[in-house]
């Protein structure tokens, strides 16, 4: 179970890369009349959830979950909750990349912490290392590490255009 299980935790990460690098190529496939981003979110959820089956394959649990659980899952999980209330599904899901018009946001916790989403989502997994096998915590962090890298080389601002 622990290559399907790897490659479950690493299976958002090349959609994300895709759809970051070739945005135009996911407009024209969503379509006349279907917002890409709407789409994105759909399939994200989707893969998000196959993402979870396979990382609960191979938990061992035990209660109660150690003392840094709740503190880094309750603000990792607070961090993900504002970024979604803050950008909302279009600025969630590369908005700016599929040519919408998304206001530049400056409020906690933008602006305190770079990239809050990723933070929130590797601060999440780190809490539950006392039931999650360190590798598949690793290999997810390293998904969201990696997706850092990628959209931080390029200025979204500047690519804030209609994409048809």
């Amino acid at each position: 179970m622990g290559i399907v299980a790897g490659i479950g935790v690493l299976l958002p990460f090349p959609f994300y890369y895709l759809l970051w690098t070739y945005p135009q190529s996911w407009v024209n496939l969503c379509g006349k009349g279907r917002d890409p981003s709407k789409v994105m979110a759909l399939v994200s959820h989707f893969i998000k959830l196959i993402q979870f089956v396979s990382l609960f394959s191979v938990p061992s649990f035990s209660w109660p979950p150690p003392l840094y659980f709740w503190p880094l899952f309750a603000f990792g999980q607070f961090l993900n909750f504002r970024v979604y209330q803050l950008l909302g599904e279009s600025g969630t899901y590369y908005g700016v990349r599929f040519g919408k018009n998304i206001p530049w946001v400056r409020e906690f916790p933008f602006g305190f912490i770079k990239d809050p989403q990723y933070v929130g989502s590797i601060m999440s997994l780190v809490a539950c290392l006392s039931w999650v096998p360190f590798q598949y915590i690793l290999l997810w962090s390293l998904g969201y590490l990696f997706m850092i890298h990628i959209e931080s080389a390029e200025d979204v601002t500047t690519r804030a255009r209609p994409l048809s």
